[in-house]
């Protein structure tokens, strides 16, 4: 299922009649207006709109990585929300061609938040949305930091509370 972000047509029906292909999200990611002019810091948020499907048209709240990813410096829009195949995305995405150039959702455990980064970086991705894996989290954000390897990775990548993350998974299925 795929829908359309400000009047733009959606991915073509080749990538809909994918087998297995799941549904995507399309929304507008973007910064307050201090956070543009300053940098994003760890306390910030950063909110997205997901425009379709209609039945999750919500403004959600995110917060970035503490000490790993890039920056979050432009405004997004007329992109899709993926959900990785498998969703903790520690290893090779068997939906990863559908990532390049959109902004992957993950699923936190099975691995660090940076290997997940990075593997959503590898597919291409532009950044990555690693939800809580507790459902019924619906108000603390987890300081997502680097583990013990010394890896770096180049895309943004934010926290998503567990609730809203299931809610947009499930109305994806």
């Amino acid at each position: 299922r795929g829908g359309a972000v400000g009047g733009s047509a959606a991915p073509g029906p080749a990538l809909e009649m994918v087998p297995g292909a799941a549904g995507w999200c399309c929304l507008v990611l973007w910064l307050p207006a201090c956070v543009a002019a300053h940098g994003l810091r760890i306390h910030d948020y950063l909110y997205f709109q997901v425009l379709s499907p209609g039945d999750i048209r919500y403004i959600f709240t995110a917060t970035p990585a503490k000490d790993f990813g890039g920056i979050f410096h432009t405004r997004y829009e007329q992109i899709h929300l993926v959900p990785a195949e498998p969703s903790e995305a520690c290893g090779e995405l068997s939906n990863g061609f559908f990532i390049q150039d959109q902004i992957a959702l993950v699923e936190r455990g099975g691995c660090s938040f940076l290997s997940k980064t990075r593997v959503v970086q590898e597919h291409g991705g532009r950044a990555v949305i690693i939800s809580d894996n507790a459902v019924d989290n619906d108000s603390f954000y987890v300081e997502m930091i680097q583990d013990s390897t010394q890896r770096t990775a180049d895309i943004p990548a934010l926290f998503l509370l567990g609730r809203d993350g299931y809610m947009i998974r499930r109305s994806l299925e």
